[in-house]
């Protein structure tokens, strides 16, 4: 179970192309920013795709936080996200993504996060997505993954590549943020107990989603 993201020449990605950034500190292309975050103690704790330019919606329009979670790790990212969100102004429904079955066309952005587990995205992810696909073509989408419970680079790398790969059988999807944080071992596992979520790296992508806030 994996819960739980210059200079020189510059590539734009098509509207069908969805090719991972290599995982190299201080490399930034026009359309995302990938960081690595190195907190005390832990080696990677986030990966992260920002948006080069923040959604900007109507003050009064919700924000739809929906999330999948088995053991609780992923809601509870859900939960910072959701607050975050709240602390800057914005109106914000937080719901487990297989209970949200109204229409969903009026939210100035959907936020959706998932575990992966076994190299797969949670279901309840994918099936919200395909059940409000019609919706969400006009509707500013970030995603995030719960990945890897072990720090090395390929464990980061493997995480990143099942999320694009989930996302890419999408070619429809076109999100404006994309991170993976790190996952959290299950309530079961053996001690040490590994939890290489970095809250600092998830509000902080939090506040990059949707700008300055809405008017006062």
């Amino acid at each position: 179970m994996n819960e739980a993201p210059t200079a020189g020449r510059q590539h734009r990605a098509g509207p069908n192309e969805r090719s991972s950034p290599p995982l190299e500190k201080g490399v930034a292309a026009d359309v995302a920013l990938l960081e690595r975050c190195e907190p005390l103690g832990v080696a990677e704790t986030a990966r992260v795709e920002a948006p080069d330019g923040a959604a900007h919606p109507a003050p009064g329009r919700v924000v739809l936080v929906a999330f999948a979670s088995r053991h609780g790790s992923t809601r509870e990212v859900a939960q910072a996200i959701s607050s975050r969100l709240k602390e800057r102004g914005f109106d914000v429904q937080l719901q487990p993504a297989r209970e949200v079955r109204g229409s969903i066309a009026e939210c100035a952005m959907v936020v959706l996060g998932a575990p992966i587990y076994s190299g797969r995205w949670h279901r309840d992810a994918q099936r919200f997505l395909k059940r409000h696909r019609a919706e969400l073509i006009g509707v500013a989408v970030a995603v995030f993954g719960m990945g890897p419970r072990d720090p090395s680079e390929e464990h980061w790398q493997r995480s990143r590549n099942q999320l694009d790969r989930a996302l890419s059988k999408r070619p429809w999807l076109n999100p404006v943020a994309v991170a993976v944080f790190g996952g959290v071992d299950p309530p079961q596992a053996r001690e040490p107990h590994r939890d290489l979520r970095d809250w600092d790296a998830i509000r902080a992508w939090a506040d990059r989603l949707l700008g300055p806030g809405p008017p006062a």
